[in-house]
């Protein structure tokens, strides 16, 4: 079975049209500056996909290159080829489990190519404006007092994921300041939605209850339940990420999440009650990591304030919409 993040068989092809990003209720028209030469890195994986309906629906010309985030001559070919109004940076290592097992590749893709591609961007003779998307693993295990995490909050990293990101803001907004670039750092919380990789929980849970809907098993084999998360709907995030193209302010850090903390257990609880089949959760040690942050809700005030977005999904939704995802895969690629 094909891993779920390629392009090739998106659920975009079987999803009702109601779920689609076309439909997305954020009516931002009134607001653009008109189309743009949108330049997306990472455009085949679940959240650039997304973006690339998005910006569609504003008339946007996009460039989705495939290519090697750290292959600094042909970064720089492509975007000299296109010349681009705006670089939406999504590529990267994006699994905070991986980043244990492979911290060194982690940090030369999420650090080094971030480097690679603005050195690139900062060559052009028409300047972009950038996105870059970090995370909000930058932030570490945070305080009760700090909750919720404003951009304000000293980031404290405690994954190499988390690390790697931190680094790679760093960097871009070094050669921005240095060169001249417009460039926005976006600081995503949890999302999901259909189609994402079953690396991450939700939808690692979601497949697990459609595997055991198909083959009539009773149990679910679950991690950590009791770390709090920010969940959004995707199709909110690159929403998001248009607007900060607009009207983020140069030089900013935005946190981008629905401001409200639900904890995994509660999330895979209603996950289950979509369920045909009763089954039972069972906790498996080798699923924890070393360094799980029990807490991460976001302030989305600064967003807010300077781009007038709010999410419009409701996560339950997404929970549903992402369990079906899984059952028509499962029946297609058995």
């Amino acid at each position: 079975m094909q891993p779920p993040t390629e392009a090739a068989d998106r659920f975009t092809k079987h999803r009702d049209p109601q779920m689609t990003t076309t439909n997305l209720p954020h009516d931002q028209t009134s607001a653009t500056r008109g189309p743009q030469r949108a330049f997306i890195t990472g455009a085949s994986g679940f959240v650039g996909t997304f973006l690339q309906e998005h910006l569609a629906t504003f008339g946007d010309v996009l460039a989705t290159p495939t290519l090697e985030i750290t292959d600094r001559y042909s970064i720089s070919a492509e975007l000299k080829a296109f010349e681009p109004t705006v670089i939406y940076h999504l590529a990267g290592q994006a699994n905070v489990g991986l980043s244990w097992t492979d911290p060194a590749d982690t940090f030369k893709v999420n650090a080094l190519g971030t480097l690679q591609l603005l050195e690139s961007a900062a060559e052009l003779a028409h300047k972009p404006r950038v996105i870059v998307v970090s995370s909000a693993e930058v932030y570490g295990r945070v305080e009760l007092k700090d909750v919720p995490i404003t951009e304000l909050l000293v980031p404290k990293p405690t994954t190499p994921y988390g690390s790697s990101k931190l680094a790679a803001e760093v960097v871009a907004l070094q050669i921005a300041r240095s060169h001249g670039l417009g460039l926005v750092v976006a600081r995503p919380f949890n999302h999901i939605g259909p189609g994402q990789s079953d690396t991450f929980v939700i939808s690692g849970v979601a497949r697990r209850i459609a595997e055991a809907e198909r083959d009539n098993i009773s149990t679910i084999i679950v991690g950590n339940l009791d770390a709090v998360r920010d969940f959004t709907d995707v199709r909110d995030v690159v929403a998001a990420y248009r607007l900060l193209a607009v009207h983020g302010s140069v030089g900013e850090v935005y946190n981008i999440g629905s401001g409200v903390g639900r904890t995994i257990a509660s999330m895979i609880e209603s996950l289950v009650s979509l369920s045909t089949s009763s089954l039972q959760l069972v906790a498996d040690p080798q699923l924890l990591r070393p360094s799980d942050n029990p807490l991460l809700i976001s302030d989305v005030t600064k967003l807010r304030t300077d781009t007038g977005w709010a999410p419009k999904l409701d996560p339950m939704g997404s929970l549903g919409d992402t369990l079906d995802w899984w059952r028509l895969r499962l029946r297609s690629n058995p």
